[in-house]
């Protein structure tokens, strides 16, 4: 077996792979339109159609060819073109060889490509590299696409696309945008519902309608956001704010499509990471004023990604990894039992502690009165023998007062974060001219904590027994 067979053999065999672990983690969806549309009429140089002339669409990045033949009246349309970089070549016999590129196709863009043919020997070439920007004259929706440079190298806190939807006019965001309630931060310990918290169009915030690669990311419980891919792994995506197509249903604001990336003939890969701490943070005031430490705040995120062919010209794959790490201090005040109402003593409380197990009928407007609690002549002291065991024991988890008074006596740091690993992968598969196949999944994993200080909320008592 040559070399080459035992290297397409292998990238078959990864191919498979990923196409297994794409269809375990399938579930029952309805696709929208993620494609783009490219369409134009083929001329002489008198502007009269010509009719039979052979159109090819080539994709720059993976040499995917699409031929048709222009109509009776000079007309061709490509549908269900995917995002990404196009050549357009138009030739006739007894015509030169027309050559349009790059034309870049958006997503949900209809794009309009007219060729101009010129008398001459089908072996020159007319190239056309630089005009002015192509229109959109076959869709009529409102709406803005971001590419994908600047859902790449955009600078996010949290590195959530989501946020990104607020350059497109007709949007609002909701919240604070410094993250923890907003779309525009990290998902980590914030409302699950703020990531779809924007207005679009003048509808109401949250009630926008999300799709990855044309598949809806909103959940049925009022309309909550389920995905939020990597800002890598992104190519680009659209929003729609009026005037939307028939083919869209089931929300009250706008529409925000992604289009996620798909591997070309050549390999690209990226590797990063970006680490901020508290080492040039300034402490709270209130913390400080407690003569408390910056609290910690260390916030970690790092992957990778990889795109390339399984089989040149035919397979494609994209796989993306990305890990998140949170780790945030904040500072509690709180009110805990003194070492003295531990025991039951309550006499340097302030109020009076009375015994539920007493009543006599009051002297002055009726009603029950009880006996104010004493033991051993001390009043507001409860006798240790009545104290529950279970109370006692639940007490023993309790830190002492680290502060004086009866009140906010109790201030401490503690940390809470979480961790996100999320896996991106893709597959695209062209089968022939007129079949293309592709697919991709997005496993997140998620966890949320809160890290009480071990040495303060240790046991400090031993649970009293009858």
């Amino acid at each position: 077996m040559s070399h080459l067979r035992k290297s397409q053999l292998l990238r078959a065999v990864i191919f498979v792979l990923i196409l297994s672990l794409q269809i375990l983690s399938l579930q029952t969806a309805r696709a929208q339109n993620v494609y783009g549309t490219i369409a134009g009429r083929v001329t002489d140089a008198s502007g009269a159609a010509v009719a039979d002339a052979t159109v090819t669409l080539i994709n720059i990045g993976t040499s995917e060819k699409h031929i048709m033949q222009s109509s009776a009246s000079g007309e061709y349309t490509f549908v269900n073109v995917l995002p990404g970089r196009y050549r357009v070549e138009g030739e006739k016999g007894g015509y030169k060889k027309f050559v349009r590129d790059p034309i870049v196709v958006e997503i949900e863009s209809g794009l309009r490509v007219d060729i101009a043919l010129q008398v001459g020997a089908q072996s020159e070439t007319v190239e056309v590299t630089s005009e002015a920007p192509l229109l959109q004259p076959e869709t009529q929706s409102l709406g803005q696409v971001v590419e994908g440079r600047a859902v790449t190298e955009a600078p996010l806190n949290g590195r959530n696309p989501l946020a990104l939807v607020a350059l497109v006019p007709g949007v609002v965001p909701q919240g604070s945008p410094s993250g923890g309630n907003s779309s525009g931060g990290n998902p980590v310990g914030a409302n699950p519902f703020a990531l779809g918290d924007f207005q679009v169009g003048g509808g109401q915030a949250g009630q926008s309608s999300i799709l990855l690669d044309g598949v809806a990311t909103n959940g049925a419980y009022l309309n909550i956001v389920t995905v939020v891919p990597t800002q890598d792994a992104i190519q680009e995506f659209k929003v729609q704010t009026n005037n939307l197509g028939p083919e869209y249903g089931r929300f009250a604001g706008g529409v925000i499509n992604l289009s996620t990336k798909s591997g070309t003939n050549s390999f690209h890969g990226s590797a990063y990471e970006f680490l901020r701490n508290k080492v040039f943070d300034a402490n709270d005031f209130f913390a400080n004023r407690k003569g408390l430490p910056v609290p910690a705040f260390t916030q970690n995120q790092f992957g990778a990604n990889v795109g390339g062919p399984v089989i040149k010209n035919k397979l494609f794959f994209f796989s993306g990894y990305e890990g998140y790490r949170l780790r945030k201090g904040n500072t509690i005040t709180t009110s805990v039992p003194t070492a003295l109402e531990r025991t039951g003593d309550f006499s340097q409380s302030g109020f009076p502690i009375y015994d539920p197990l007493t009543s006599s009928s009051c002297t002055s407007g009726g009603g029950i009165c009880r006996t104010q609690l004493s033991f051993n002549g001390n009043l507001n002291v409860i006798d240790p023998a009545r104290l529950d065991p279970t109370a006692v024991a639940l007490l023993s988890y309790f830190p002492l007062p680290n502060q004086p008074g009866e009140t906010n006596n109790f201030v401490e740091n503690f940390s809470s974060g979480g961790n996100i690993d999320q896996l991106n992968e893709r597959v695209d598969f062209n089968l022939s001219e007129k079949q293309r196949l592709f697919g991709g999944t997005h496993v997140i994993t998620f966890c949320r904590f809160l890290l009480l200080p071990s040495r303060t909320y240790a046991p400090i008592a031993a649970p009293r027994t009858r």
